[in-house]
């Protein structure tokens, strides 16, 4: 119930965000079909592989935006493209990239912190006998003449 709650804001943002954009703002947002112009191939490539479809695809590129949201929030720059390009054809398409750059990005950089920057201390070792010296013995296979 939480994440159908969670869609439904997300939806009901971007469609407030797309309209206060649209009216007081001038953007305007084309009205091309995503299924015309791309397939389901792609959809899998551009969830699973943001960055490298991004550059080996046929996807508008270029700015300083874009080569920031490149390198640091590749799903965002995903969403916001997809945002600009299909809002007006396929919603639903683009309220799921958003559902993509919210959870990927927000568990790709919580994995990367937490296994990054966490040291791990090594396990002191527990000997049953006080006396003894853990040591490790090689042998010189040609002595010294």
């Amino acid at each position: 119930m939480k994440t159908l709650f969670k869609i439904i804001i997300i939806f009901l943002f971007i469609s407030a965000l797309s309209t206060v954009l649209m009216k007081f703002f001038n953007v305007h947002y084309d009205d091309v079909n995503f299924w015309e112009v791309r397939g389901f191939f792609f959809l899998i490539c551009i969830a699973l592989f943001p960055r490298l479809t991004l550059l080996f695809s046929s996807v508008v590129f270029g700015g300083l935006f874009w080569w920031l949201g490149f390198f640091f929030a590749p799903r965002l720059l995903v969403a916001i493209l997809a945002t600009i390009s299909y809002w007006n054809t396929n919603k639903v398409l683009v309220v799921i990239s958003w559902l993509f750059a919210v959870g990927g990005e927000t568990s790709e950089k919580y994995y990367i912190h937490r296994h990054t920057f966490r040291q791990k201390e090594p396990k002191p070792r527990v000997s049953s006998h006080r006396d003894v010296v853990d040591a490790e013995f090689y042998e010189i296979k040609d002595p010294p003449k």
